[in-house]
């Protein structure tokens, strides 16, 4: 059934979970802002990535309120004024927490007109919302012309809405930065332990384009991950992929020649997070390469991938499962990458040991490779001594010889 506006359900003390990242509604955004004593009382939950969503249920009303799994600059305000809750959750306990915990009161979707029989696409995203829907004790839809409609194995019949709005509105659009020389150095080290024929995992950013780049001469590569961006474009124009595989995701996310891409893209499947990120599927997968980046990282190897002195700045999202799940592939690696420096140089990224300010996303005993513009430290194998070792090869030189004075300190202390 019609309904004049996407928020006319919305009632204080409700919780209701938004689309988000490259689903994220312009409609939903808009009829809010025109209108936010709709937000008074209401609790929105959805997956909002950092630099991506531009939705702030908190700045709407004083009585808004939200709860979230990453933190954003909007969260943190919230924080402090007693009116949002941060779960400690990565995608595996998120996804399970969706599909036992308390139903939603509303469920928003963001998807495609129907096909001839009725059928919606979830468009871009397929990652959450398939856990919450069939839950939820009220659906309802903005319909959008404008959204393209991928292959799924979730989809909404228009019987199943409550309401519905159709309106013609832009997409959120995702510009990926720019690689440098640091990124390009990174990436032409991550390609030369990448071969023919291995499954990649990697998300949005410079270095997954920079590894992009370096990775159009190989063959038969294929793709199992969370999402998809530009980086997976570029290797599939190259033939550098192997086009029979299917490609599995959650979320396509970037620009309009992203989704034109991904709408003509046959193999291209979208999943939910329980599929993407589930161990024994990804432990099945054989020589599979979880690529992913960090904050910093320890001598013993730990990985801090959430926290910067200033704050939290994410999540540990789907990390943890990927890395499980390298680690238990046939031939699969599990590579974090990162610059050796930040701050022009003055702060290393491979620190002594994990201070007071850093939060541990992955424990040293999952160390495996670390990848930084100075090399490669393939630890996994390696004693206290020459894990350390390996690492401080990999840090700035300019900071090599205060991390080797740290760890003859700390190896006193063992």
């Amino acid at each position: 059934m019609s309904a004049l506006h996407l928020t006319d359900g919305l009632r204080p003390g409700m919780r209701v979970f938004q689309p988000g990242m490259s689903n994220e509604s312009a409609l939903l955004v808009r009829e809010l802002t025109q209108d936010p004593e709709r937000a008074a009382g209401v609790t929105f939950c959805g997956v909002q990535f950092p630099g991506i969503d531009s939705f702030d249920p908190l700045a709407l009303h004083p009585r808004a309120r939200q709860w979230s799994a990453f933190m954003t600059p909007g969260l943190r305000t919230g924080l402090r004024e007693g009116r949002a809750e941060l779960v400690s959750m990565d995608y595996v306990a998120l996804a399970r927490h969706l599909q036992t915990g308390e139903p939603m009161d509303l469920a928003i979707a963001h998807l495609s007109l129907p096909d001839a029989d009725g059928w919606c696409s979830p468009g871009m995203a397929a990652d959450f919302l398939p856990l919450v829907w069939p839950r939820a004790r009220r659906r309802v839809a903005h319909l959008n012309p404008l959204m393209p409609s991928l292959q799924s194995s979730f989809r909404v019949h228009v019987s199943e809405l409550d309401a519905q709005v159709i309106s013609p509105e832009p997409l959120l659009d995702f510009k990926e930065p720019t690689a440098g020389e640091v990124e390009r150095r990174i990436g032409a080290h991550v390609a030369g332990l990448v071969d023919d024929g291995d499954t990649l995992q990697f998300g949005i950013g410079s270095v997954p384009l920079a590894l992009a780049d370096a990775l159009v001469g190989h063959r038969r590569l294929r793709f199992h991950g969370g999402l998809i961006s530009g980086g997976v474009q570029k290797l599939w124009e190259a033939g550098a992929m192997h086009e029979p595989s299917v490609v599995t995701t959650g979320v396509v996310l970037g620009d309009a020649g992203l989704r034109e891409f991904a709408a003509r893209l046959s193999p291209l499947r979208l999943t939910s997070v329980d599929r993407t990120h589930d161990l024994s599927t990804l432990a099945a997968i054989p020589r599979f390469m979880a690529i992913n980046s960090a904050v910093e990282v320890d001598l013993f190897g730990q990985v801090n991938a959430e926290r910067m002195a200033q704050g939290i700045q994410a999540g540990p999202g789907g990390l943890p499962a990927f890395a499980l799940g390298a680690r238990a592939s046939r031939g699969g690696r599990l590579l974090i990458c990162l610059a050796a420096s930040a701050r022009g140089g003055s702060v290393s990224r491979i620190v002594p040991s994990l201070s007071d300010s850093a939060l541990c996303t992955l424990p040293r005993h999952m160390a495996d490779i670390v990848v930084t513009e100075h090399g490669v430290a393939d630890v996994r194998d390696l004693d206290v001594d020459r894990r350390a070792q390996a690492l401080i090869e990999i840090a700035a030189p300019e900071h090599r010889a205060a991390l080797s004075e740290a760890w003859s300190g700390m190896r006193g202390k063992l």
